[in-house]
């Protein structure tokens, strides 16, 4: 999976000169007086500071930091053009159907992207540095994300180490590791974060799995889930994961190594329960695994074939068989990928989209997290019905050939095509007190 191509610092900015020489004429406006031009200092980098700088920071995953007018000049052009083109920040929901509320919304308004390109096309000036924003705290690369609002994890698992090879291909390691730490008792599971070593594992971590298989059961818990762009989990407030005190994790890491690499690698998962006298109301089945591609007593995955130059289109049904409530979602294919819709067809025949990634870029895996008052609550007998669409041209910018036959595979040059959600079960009486509970919010949004 060649997954950091956008950590090509070096392509980035050679890019970058080539759109700033072509620029060069409306630079000399730097320093324009006019005062309706957009300024760094006051308009800017409240922009960058909220939505670019948890990546484009000296720890984090962008290629360039962006924390000073001096680092962020060189890149006006760049950031327009990417803004512009809403590659940047990267967020793929198609905004015109579909669920819009989410409570991790990276995008940019339309407004702060039209004040962006005023700001480049004005000469990029800086302003008065006394109308900066006040300075955030940015989380290390070493540090837990969740720390700032949960504290410290109450238990840390951790994998086996691996020794990362640098040749560029992809590659698995899938240790099993007792799982002790629980004193032999049950608990429930608030929040988990998945978090790769610094700065070795950020670099050549794509996504992975920490999977807990219970002594004398047949489940399995999923204990947390790791793509670019999605580290943690953390349930709503009332729900959990219910995790017994032993047995064995499965970790399944996927590295793709660009010219990196080290020995010993270590993955470790920070995992936060609630209180021993403070049980959640709702279980939850946490990410779950919805698949569009086909099985029918055949192998995985045995109904993608896209042929060169050319598209496939994939639909996977799947009926509940209880009420649930849905919390996220997160479309799941490889460099082919490039739209994945999740519709309700309701049991009296309505069909609504509940969300459609339109731009998939394999590069992220996004986890959308819906705002509580939009959540999707569905019936007993709902279909879930996933669509997904295949690009194999050369429109396809991350396509590393076209003339190629693409089938399914782990690698990033196969493909998959699956869903994960995150959705809570509910009994009757739940769904129909969900109901209830959306009705009187709704009904109080309309008397305001």
């Amino acid at each position: 999976m060649n997954t950091h191509k956008f950590l090509d610092r070096g392509r980035i900015i050679k890019s970058a000169l080539c759109l700033l020489l072509a620029g060069a004429g409306s630079a000399v406006l730097a320093q324009s007086d006019d005062r309706s031009i957009p300024t760094y200092s006051k308009d800017v980098a409240p922009i960058l500071q909220q939505k670019c700088l948890g990546c484009h920071n000296p720890e984090g995953i962008g290629p360039m930091p962006l924390l000073n007018y001096q680092q962020v000049r060189p890149f006006a052009a760049l950031i327009k053009d990417r803004t512009t083109q809403r590659i940047m920040p990267p967020w793929h929901i198609d905004p015109t159907i579909g669920i819009q509320q989410f409570k991790n919304d990276a995008s940019l308004t339309d407004a702060e992207i039209a004040t962006i390109a005023a700001w480049v096309d004005g000469g990029s000036p800086e302003g008065n540095p006394a109308d900066l924003p006040a300075p955030i705290e940015l989380a290390s690369g070493a540090d837990w994300q969740l720390g700032s609002r949960l504290g410290p994890p109450d238990l840390i698992i951790k994998s086996a180490p691996y020794d990362v090879v640098a040749d560029g291909q992809d590659q698995w390691w899938t240790p099993r590791v007792k799982f002790e730490g629980l004193n032999g008792e049950e608990r429930w599971l608030r929040a988990a974060e998945f978090k790769a070593s610094y700065p070795l594992g950020k670099k050549v971590v794509h996504h992975g799995h920490a999977v807990l298989i219970p002594d004398g059961e047949r489940r399995q818990v999923a204990l947390a889930r790791y793509g670019v762009g999605k580290s943690w989990e953390m349930y709503p407030e009332g729900t959990g994961l219910r995790v017994p005190p032993k047995g064995e994790i499965a970790w399944n890491l996927h590295y793709f190594p660009v010219g990196m690499s080290g020995n010993d690698d270590v993955v470790e998962v920070g995992l936060w329960f609630y209180p021993k006298d403070q049980p959640p109301a709702l279980e939850t089945a946490g990410e779950s695994m919805f698949r569009v591609d086909g099985l029918n007593g055949m192998a995985r995955g045995q109904d993608i074939v896209i042929p060169p130059h050319g598209y496939q289109v994939l639909q996977g049904t799947h009926v509940l068989s209880s009420p649930a409530v849905i919390h996220s979602y997160r479309p799941h294919m490889h460099m082919r990928g490039k739209v994945m819709t999740m519709e309700a067809i309701y049991p009296d025949g309505r069909r609504e989209v509940l969300s459609q990634v339109n731009k998939y870029n394999h590069n992220w895996q996004i986890s959308y997290l819906y705002a509580d008052e939009v959540k999707p609550l569905l019936p007993t007998g709902t279909v879930l019905q996933f669509t997904t669409v295949f690009d194999n041209t050369a429109n396809n910018p991350i396509n590393p050939d076209p003339n190629q036959w693409v089938v399914f595979g782990r690698r990033g040059v196969d493909e998959m095509s699956h869903a994960w959600v995150g959705i809570t079960y509910l009994n009757e009486e739940q769904y129909a007190q969900a109901v209830a509970e959306r009705q009187a919010f709704q009904e109080t949004l309309t008397l305001e």
